[in-house]
């Protein structure tokens, strides 16, 4: 047996039924979701130069980065977490608002992904307009504005815990779940 060290393919374990079917666990994913839910006021509140529609614009640029770089389904719900919230706390000039994003998305990749999107990408992404050291910096001032937490429950995290409380038939469920999942990334950026 011959062992490559080129293999790209990403192995995940499959969901625990015994996880996804008992309720303490998702009265603890709701339970923990309060405390990382967004002050969706912040625009009347904090922010003065960043308006919904900009906020809109980010989001869409986020989830073609995302859907472009094949990121785990994860990645783009948990960076808008990550951004709402600092968005929430943290006035912000529109000029810096795209590399917000990315350093959301840069978080958001290397607590989801086997292989995280890059600095560099990133600043690919955004034309150059940032430099892979301003989003290192950045990421920095994003932790310490999130304290460091990051392990956020997002929409996706409760999909399989309702299908499989759904009267589906087994085949049905499993073939619910990866739309819904896409579903919830569209909801998340505001129409």
């Amino acid at each position: 047996m011959e062992l490559l060290c080129l293999e790209m393919d990403t192995i995940r374990a499959r969901p625990d039924p015994n996880l996804l079917c008992d309720d303490r666990v998702l009265q603890s994913l709701l339970t923990i979701e309060e405390r990382f839910l967004p002050q969706y006021s912040y625009f009347k509140s904090v922010q003065k130069d960043i308006q919904p529609f900009m906020r809109r614009m980010v989001a869409t640029w986020m989830l073609e980065v995302c859907e472009e770089e094949k990121c785990e389904e994860e990645v783009f719900p948990l960076a808008m977490n990550y951004l709402d919230r600092f968005l929430a706390v943290v006035p912000t000039k529109k000029c810096n608002l795209q590399l917000l994003g990315a350093v959301c998305m840069f978080l958001a990749s290397k607590l989801k992904e086997t292989r995280p999107l890059t600095a560099e990408k990133l600043c690919i992404y955004t034309d150059n307009s940032i430099r892979p050291q301003e989003l290192l910096e950045w990421e920095l001032v994003v932790l310490g504005k999130l304290k460091w937490n990051l392990a956020a429950v997002t929409p996706n995290d409760f999909i399989e815990h309702i299908v499989r409380r759904l009267p589906l038939p087994e085949d049905k469920s499993v073939s619910v779940a990866p739309r819904a999942s896409s579903n919830t990334s569209k909801q998340i950026k505001p129409g």
